[in-house]
C-alpha cells in the first residue's frame, strides 16, 4: 500500500546497501574510481575509509556488481578473526573446504589456486569490509599474501574498507610495511548540504518517481540539519517522513511531515548529537537519556545468559555489524538483518532483505506487529519481545497454573 500510495516500484530509502540506488556524488565517484583502479594496478592495496553510514559498502556493491566473469571475487565480511581463519575464509570464497588445513597448507593452496587463475587470464579481487576490526597479525598476513610470489603481484588485488580508525591502525609504526604497500587511500565524508536534494531525487527516481517531486525543496535544509549529510541517516529520516505522510494521507512531503518524523525518531540536530557523542567518548559527560522504555528484547543464544535490550520510541536496527543498534555477532545474521519500529504502544518487526530471514512460530515472516511474549528467531538467536509494565511471560504462566490448580 505504501508503494501504491506514492506510485513507486521499490522502497526508495531502505537501509540495506543496494548498488542500483548509489548516488555518485563527486567524492563517491572518485572513491569508486580508486576502487576500480585495483583491476589495473595489482601491486598494492586500496583503502576506503569513512564514518558509519557514508556509503562504503554500497560503493563496494556497485563495484562488484559490474565485474565480469574474468574476475574472481573473495569477499571477507567477518573480520573479528585470526590469521588462519582469514586464510580459510579466502579459500572458502574460492570454493574450497579448508577447515582441516594447517597454515602452511592454506598458503600453498592459495598460491596454487592463484597460479591456476593466472594461467587462465583471470584476476582476483579480495575485498575486506569492516577492516577496522582486523587484528594487527591478520593485517600482516594480508600484507604477506599480497607479496611477490606465485604470480600474486600479477593477479591479486586487495581492497580494505572500514571506519576511520582503520587509517589510525595502518599508520601504526609496527605496520609501516603494510602502509608502504597501500597505493591509494580515500576517506568518504558525508554529503554536502547542496547535494541533499539531488540525493533524495535520485533515490526516488530509481524507485519509480520518474521526476515527480515527492519532497518539498524547503525540506532539504532541514534534512541536512538533522542528518549531517550521512546517507544512512538521510534514508532513515526520509523513510520515516514518507511513512508519516502515508499515515496522514499526504503524498507530498513538507516540513510538517519531516518534523513529525524527527519527533518520532526523537532526534536532536546532527551537530548536537555529534558534540554529545564526542563528549561521551572523552568521558566528560554522563549519559542522561530521559527516554521512556516502552518495551524490551530478551536475546538468548544456546546456553549463554540472555541479554536484556530496552527499547524506546523510534527505530532500532538489528544486525551483525557494529553500526547496528542491537548487534548480533553470528555468521547466520546479515549485516543489517531487521528493524523494529516502535510508535506509541505498538512495535513492528520488519526483515531488511536478510539472507536467512526471521522466523516466528516456525514460519518465515517479512513484517509483523509484535505481541507481548512473541519469540522470533534470527539465525541461532531467539529474541523475546516484552512490553514494559506487563508481567513477564513466565510469571503469567505461573499465575495461570495457580488459577487452574485452585479451580480444581
Amino acid at each position: 500500500m505504501y508503494l501504491e500510495f506514492f506510485q513507486l516500484r521499490e522502497h526508495p530509502f531502505r537501509l540495506s546497501p543496494d548498488a542500483n540506488f548509489l548516488y555518485l556524488s563527486q567524492q563517491h565517484a572518485r572513491a569508486l574510481a580508486y576502487i576500480e583502479s585495483t583491476l589495473w594496478f595489482t601491486d598494492g592495496f586500496v583503502v576506503i575509509s569513512g564514518e558509519i553510514g557514508c556509503g562504503k559498502t554500497t560503493l563496494l556493491e556497485k563495484f562488484l556488481s559490474e565485474l565480469d566473469e574474468t574476475v574472481t571475487i573473495a569477499r571477507i565480511a567477518q573480520t573479528q578473526i585470526t590469521p588462519v581463519q582469514f586464510l580459510q575464509g579466502v579459500l572458502v570464497q574460492f570454493g574450497y573446504r579448508p577447515f582441516r588445513m594447517g597454515k602452511a597448507e592454506l598458503i600453498d593452496t592459495i598460491d596454487r589456486h592463484l597460479e591456476d587463475l593466472l594461467s587462465k587470464g583471470q584476476k582476483v579481487v579480495i575485498v575486506v569490509d569492516e577492516a577496522q576490526n582486523l587484528e594487527r597479525n591478520v593485517l600482516e598476513e594480508i600484507r604477506l599474501l599480497s607479496g611477490v610470489g606465485a604470480g600474486r603481484e600479477k593477479v591479486l588485488s586487495i581492497i580494505l574498507a572500514g571506519q576511520p580508525e582503520l587509517n589510525d591502525t595502518l599508520d601504526a609504526p609496527d605496520l609501516v610495511q603494510l602502509a608502504q604497500r597501500t597505493r591509494l587511500r580515500y576517506h568518504l565524508k558525508p554529503l554536502k548540504e547542496g547535494e541533499i536534494g539531488a540525493y533524495v531525487r535520485h533515490r526516488l527516481d530509481v524507485a519509480g518517481a520518474e521526476g515527480r517531486e515527492i519532497f518539498d525543496r524547503d525540506t532539504f535544509g532541514l534534512i541536512y540539519k538533522y542528518t549531517g549529510g550521512v546517507p544512512r541517516l538521510l534514508n532513515t529520516l526520509c523513510d520515516t517522513a514518507m511513512l508519516s505522510g502515508f499515515a496522514e494521507n499526504v503524498s507530498f512531503i513538507t516540513e510538517k511531515e519531516l518534523h513529525s518524523a524527527i519527533d518520532e525518531l526523537q532526534w536532536t540536530d546532527y551537530q548536537s548529537r555529534t558534540d554529545r557523542m564526542a563528549a561521551l567518548s572523552a568521558g566528560s559527560m554522563q549519559i542522561v537519556t530521559g527516554l521512556e522504555t516502552l518495551a524490551r528484547l530478551m536475546v538468548a543464544h544456546k546456553d549463554e545468559p540472555a541479554v536484556d535490550f530496552p527499547m524506546t520510541q523510534g527505530r532500532i536496527i538489528l544486525g551483525r555489524t557494529g553500526d547496528n543498534d542491537l548487534q548480533i555477532e553470528s555468521k547466520f545474521v546479515s549485516r543489517h538483518h531487521a528493524q523494529i519500529v516502535t510508535y506509541g504502544s505498538d512495535s513492528v518487526l520488519e526483515d531488511l532483505n536478510s539472507t536467512n530471514g526471521i522466523y516466528l512460530k516456525g514460519r518465515r515472516v517479512k513484517k509483523r506487529k509484535l505481541k507481548h511474549g512473541d519469540v522470533f528467531v534470527i539465525g541461532e538467536h531467539e529474541i523475546m519481545y516484552l512490553k514494559e509494565g506487563l508481567p513477564d511471560v513466565g510469571a503469567q504462566e505461573e499465575d495461570q497454573n495457580e488459577a487452574e490448580a485452585s479451580g480444581s
